[in-house]
Protein backbone atom coordinates (compact mmCIF):
# COMPACT_ATOMS: atom_id res chain seq x y z
CA UNK A 1 0.00 0.00 0.00
CA UNK A 2 2.73 2.29 0.85
CA UNK A 3 3.88 1.59 -2.39
CA UNK A 4 0.72 2.27 -4.02
CA UNK A 5 0.55 5.56 -2.68
CA UNK A 6 4.50 7.12 -2.49
CA UNK A 7 3.81 5.34 -6.79
CA UNK A 8 0.71 7.62 -7.18
CA UNK A 9 2.51 10.63 -5.37
CA UNK A 10 5.81 10.40 -7.81
CA UNK A 11 3.15 9.76 -10.99
CA UNK A 12 1.54 13.03 -9.97
CA UNK A 13 4.33 15.01 -9.51
CA UNK A 14 5.76 13.97 -12.81
CA UNK A 15 3.09 15.01 -14.56
CA UNK A 16 2.81 18.42 -12.80
CA UNK A 17 6.06 19.43 -13.36
CA UNK A 18 5.48 18.55 -16.72
CA UNK A 19 3.12 20.76 -17.67
CA UNK A 20 4.33 23.77 -15.41
CA UNK A 21 7.36 26.27 -15.69
CA UNK A 22 7.28 26.07 -11.87
CA UNK A 23 7.89 22.81 -9.80
CA UNK A 24 5.60 22.00 -7.37
CA UNK A 25 7.30 22.76 -4.01
CA UNK A 26 8.40 25.90 -5.34
CA UNK A 27 4.34 26.40 -5.84
CA UNK A 28 3.62 25.67 -2.42
CA UNK A 29 6.54 27.67 -0.99
CA UNK A 30 4.76 30.71 -3.07
CA UNK A 31 1.79 29.55 -1.66
CA UNK A 32 3.02 30.11 1.87
CA UNK A 33 4.39 33.60 0.75
CA UNK A 34 0.49 34.65 -0.41
CA UNK A 35 -0.91 33.45 3.05
CA UNK A 36 1.07 35.44 5.10
CA UNK A 37 -0.63 38.86 4.11
CA UNK A 38 -4.35 37.00 4.39
CA UNK A 39 -2.83 35.60 7.62
CA UNK A 40 -1.80 39.44 9.06
CA UNK A 41 -5.02 41.26 6.98
CA UNK A 42 -7.01 39.08 9.39
CA UNK A 43 -4.73 39.84 12.44
CA UNK A 44 -5.19 43.69 11.77
CA UNK A 45 -9.04 43.62 12.63
CA UNK A 46 -10.33 43.74 16.73
CA UNK A 47 -10.15 39.74 18.22
CA UNK A 48 -13.63 39.82 18.48
CA UNK A 49 -14.92 41.03 15.35
CA UNK A 50 -16.35 37.97 14.40
CA UNK A 51 -16.89 37.30 17.64
CA UNK A 52 -15.49 35.03 20.87
CA UNK A 53 -16.85 31.18 21.94
CA UNK A 54 -15.56 29.74 25.12
CA UNK A 55 -14.78 25.67 24.70
CA UNK A 56 -12.93 23.82 27.38
CA UNK A 57 -12.42 26.64 29.40
CA UNK A 58 -10.57 28.25 26.54
CA UNK A 59 -12.02 31.90 25.41
CA UNK A 60 -11.58 31.19 21.54
CA UNK A 61 -11.46 34.32 18.78
CA UNK A 62 -13.22 32.99 15.49
CA UNK A 63 -11.24 35.40 13.65
CA UNK A 64 -7.77 34.17 15.16
CA UNK A 65 -9.22 30.09 14.52
CA UNK A 66 -9.19 31.08 11.61
CA UNK A 67 -6.24 32.83 11.38
CA UNK A 68 -5.06 29.62 13.36
CA UNK A 69 -6.03 27.57 10.57
CA UNK A 70 -3.92 29.66 7.92
CA UNK A 71 -0.80 29.63 9.96
CA UNK A 72 -1.31 25.76 10.54
CA UNK A 73 -1.61 25.35 6.84
CA UNK A 74 1.26 27.32 5.71
CA UNK A 75 3.17 25.79 8.52
CA UNK A 76 2.80 22.58 7.02
CA UNK A 77 3.44 23.83 3.26
CA UNK A 78 6.67 24.43 4.57
CA UNK A 79 7.47 20.69 5.72
CA UNK A 80 6.20 19.07 1.79
CA UNK A 81 7.82 21.81 0.01
CA UNK A 82 11.20 20.77 1.08
CA UNK A 83 10.26 16.68 1.48
CA UNK A 84 9.32 16.88 -2.14
CA UNK A 85 12.51 18.40 -3.39
CA UNK A 86 14.92 16.27 -1.78
CA UNK A 87 12.82 13.15 -2.31
CA UNK A 88 11.84 13.79 -6.23
CA UNK A 89 15.05 16.03 -7.23
CA UNK A 90 13.39 19.66 -7.08
CA UNK A 91 15.45 21.48 -5.65
CA UNK A 92 16.44 24.66 -7.08
CA UNK A 93 18.29 28.61 -6.81
CA UNK A 94 14.47 29.68 -6.14
CA UNK A 95 13.94 27.26 -3.68
CA UNK A 96 16.77 27.43 -1.72
CA UNK A 97 16.06 31.42 -2.06
CA UNK A 98 12.58 31.40 -1.32
CA UNK A 99 11.76 28.93 1.26
CA UNK A 100 13.85 29.68 4.21
CA UNK A 101 12.70 33.45 3.52
CA UNK A 102 9.05 32.33 3.75
CA UNK A 103 9.43 30.54 7.22
CA UNK A 104 10.83 33.62 8.16
CA UNK A 105 8.72 35.84 7.11
CA UNK A 106 5.55 33.32 8.63
CA UNK A 107 6.94 33.03 11.58
CA UNK A 108 7.82 37.10 12.51
CA UNK A 109 4.88 38.32 11.20
CA UNK A 110 2.85 35.93 13.71
CA UNK A 111 4.99 36.82 16.27
CA UNK A 112 4.87 40.38 16.14
CA UNK A 113 1.21 40.41 15.55
CA UNK A 114 1.13 38.69 18.64
CA UNK A 115 3.21 41.33 20.64
CA UNK A 116 0.83 44.01 19.39
CA UNK A 117 -1.92 42.00 20.80
CA UNK A 118 -0.59 41.62 24.13
CA UNK A 119 -0.15 37.72 24.21
CA UNK A 120 3.71 37.63 23.78
CA UNK A 121 6.50 39.73 25.15
CA UNK A 122 8.26 42.03 23.20
CA UNK A 123 11.91 41.27 24.34
CA UNK A 124 11.33 37.51 23.70
CA UNK A 125 10.45 38.30 19.78
CA UNK A 126 13.06 40.86 19.75
CA UNK A 127 15.82 38.21 20.43
CA UNK A 128 14.28 35.81 18.21
CA UNK A 129 14.06 38.36 15.35
CA UNK A 130 17.74 39.02 16.16
CA UNK A 131 18.93 35.83 15.85
CA UNK A 132 16.93 35.25 12.21
CA UNK A 133 19.16 38.60 11.06
CA UNK A 134 22.70 37.07 12.54
CA UNK A 135 21.51 33.66 11.01
CA UNK A 136 20.53 34.83 7.76
CA UNK A 137 24.11 37.22 7.69
CA UNK A 138 26.13 34.22 8.48
CA UNK A 139 24.18 32.23 5.49
CA UNK A 140 24.86 34.86 3.29
CA UNK A 141 28.56 35.00 3.83
CA UNK A 142 28.89 31.16 3.27
CA UNK A 143 27.29 31.43 0.47
CA UNK A 144 29.84 33.79 -1.09
CA UNK A 145 32.41 30.79 0.33
CA UNK A 146 30.82 28.10 -1.81
CA UNK A 147 29.33 26.63 1.16
CA UNK A 148 25.50 25.76 2.55
CA UNK A 149 24.38 26.56 5.99
CA UNK A 150 22.45 23.44 6.27
CA UNK A 151 19.44 23.39 8.97
CA UNK A 152 20.76 21.32 12.30
CA UNK A 153 18.97 19.64 15.44
CA UNK A 154 18.54 22.69 17.34
CA UNK A 155 17.32 24.73 14.53
CA UNK A 156 14.42 22.16 13.86
CA UNK A 157 13.66 22.40 17.51
CA UNK A 158 13.22 25.92 16.83
CA UNK A 159 11.07 25.97 14.27
CA UNK A 160 8.65 23.34 15.33
CA UNK A 161 8.49 25.35 18.92
CA UNK A 162 7.64 28.27 16.99
CA UNK A 163 4.93 27.33 15.21
CA UNK A 164 3.55 25.26 18.26
CA UNK A 165 3.69 28.07 20.12
CA UNK A 166 1.91 30.54 17.86
CA UNK A 167 -0.74 27.84 17.19
CA UNK A 168 -1.73 27.45 20.83
CA UNK A 169 -1.68 30.94 21.54
CA UNK A 170 -3.68 31.95 18.89
CA UNK A 171 -6.28 29.80 20.20
CA UNK A 172 -6.21 30.37 23.70
CA UNK A 173 -4.35 26.97 24.64
CA UNK A 174 -7.44 24.80 23.48
CA UNK A 175 -8.05 22.39 24.31
CA UNK A 176 -5.80 22.26 27.28
CA UNK A 177 -6.77 25.53 28.85
CA UNK A 178 -7.57 23.62 32.17
CA UNK A 179 -4.06 23.14 32.89
CA UNK A 180 -2.05 24.67 35.56
CA UNK A 181 0.37 26.13 33.05
CA UNK A 182 0.10 27.90 29.49
CA UNK A 183 0.93 25.22 27.05
CA UNK A 184 1.57 27.89 24.66
CA UNK A 185 3.38 30.34 26.98
CA UNK A 186 5.79 27.14 28.06
CA UNK A 187 6.31 26.53 24.23
CA UNK A 188 7.66 30.09 23.66
CA UNK A 189 10.23 30.10 26.28
CA UNK A 190 11.16 26.58 24.75
CA UNK A 191 11.25 28.38 21.59
CA UNK A 192 14.06 31.12 22.81
CA UNK A 193 16.03 28.74 24.22
CA UNK A 194 15.94 26.55 21.11
CA UNK A 195 16.59 29.99 19.44
CA UNK A 196 19.57 30.91 20.89
CA UNK A 197 21.53 27.61 21.64
CA UNK A 198 21.01 27.27 17.88
CA UNK A 199 21.96 30.70 16.92
CA UNK A 200 25.06 29.92 18.54
CA UNK A 201 25.80 26.50 17.79
CA UNK A 202 25.79 27.97 13.98
CA UNK A 203 28.42 30.43 14.51
CA UNK A 204 30.50 28.02 16.61
CA UNK A 205 30.53 25.41 14.32
CA UNK A 206 31.10 28.14 11.35
CA UNK A 207 33.60 30.55 13.26
CA UNK A 208 35.97 30.11 9.93
CA UNK A 209 33.89 32.60 8.07
CA UNK A 210 35.38 35.37 10.54
CA UNK A 211 38.94 33.82 10.57
CA UNK A 212 40.60 36.68 8.67
CA UNK A 213 38.83 39.56 10.68
CA UNK A 214 40.90 38.35 13.66
CA UNK A 215 43.97 37.71 12.40
CA UNK A 216 47.44 40.10 13.09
Amino acid sequence: MKFLMESALQLFILQWNRGNNMNIANRLTIARIVMIPLFLLIMCFPKDILGMVNVFHSTLSVSWVLAMIIFTIASITDFLDGYLARKYHLITNFGKFADPLADKLLVMTAFITLVGAGVIPMWIVAIIVCRELAVTGLRLLLVNDGEVLAAAWPGKVKTATQMLAIIFLLIDDFPVKGLPFSIGTILVYICLVATIYSGVDYFVKNKHVFADSFSV
